[in-house]
């Protein structure tokens, strides 16, 4: 059964998950809390529409930007995008970062006309020391499947990464699969895959793959990088 939540219990959600003044502690709490409602299995439809997102900073950081890229699938032609900005309010702390990116990506999602199946984020999803990175928390609060694509690694090791793009090796946090360690490209750096909400571990694996085109990062969350940045 695919869930869903209507215009007023989504504000309700973000309301309760991002209040206006938060500390670390008070963060750390709300993923603690909210880490019970990531699903790690399939629950998704017909994925027709898949979003990017990625944020920069503006201002010497005082100005989060998000961007969002919306694609259609699997043909991954452009068909929207959205820039938002808002005040940078939270400082930055490793494994916090939702809280200092979502509020600019839901301003972004506000002003998008065509409704993503899925999101591919810039971040972790599960491969995350609460198993609550900023992909999960996105997951949770949009009620959408979605995948944490990373640059780098968080948590977790791995064995030796396969050369060839498109193979992966398993990321392990001690016993626990977290996610995994994907060539994209030959002789460029990996990508850090992890389970955000409503997928299963093979099925990311699938999306990402077939979002690859002929750069490291899928194109989604390649475009929304340089939208971020104003590069585009």
């Amino acid at each position: 059964m695919i869930l869903s939540v209507t215009p007023n219990q989504l504000s309700m959600k973000r309301k309760d998950a991002l209040p206006d003044e938060l500390n670390a502690t008070g963060a750390i709490a709300i993923q603690q809390q909210l880490r019970e409602k990531v699903i790690c299995h399939d629950q998704l439809g017909s994925v027709d529409y898949v979003a990017g997102i990625d944020v920069g900073f503006k201002n010497h950081f005082s100005l989060t930007q998000a961007a969002i890229a919306v694609l259609r699938f699997p043909q991954l032609d452009l068909v929207e995008t959205a820039i938002a900005t808002t005040p940078t309010t939270f400082p930055y702390i490793p494994g916090l970062l939702s809280f200092r990116e979502i509020p600019a990506i839901l301003k972004a999602f506000d002003i998008l006309q065509t409704s993503p199946d899925l999101i591919l984020c810039d971040g972790q999803g599960i491969a995350h020391p609460r198993r609550f990175g900023i992909a999960s928390h996105l997951g949770v609060l949009l009620d959408l499947p979605s995948i944490g694509v990373a640059k780098s690694r968080l948590i977790g090791h791995h064995g030796e990464i396969p050369v060839n793009p498109g193979e992966y090796t398993l990321l392990k946090d001690q016993t626990e699969i977290v996610g995994v360690v994907l060539r994209s490209r030959i002789r460029v750096k990996p990508l850090y895959l992890s389970i955000g909400h409503r997928l299963s571990l093979s099925t990311m694996i699938n999306y990402v793959q077939r979002c690859l085109t002929k750069y490291r990062l899928p194109e989604p969350t390649r475009i929304a990088d340089k939208l971020a940045s104003g590069k585009f």
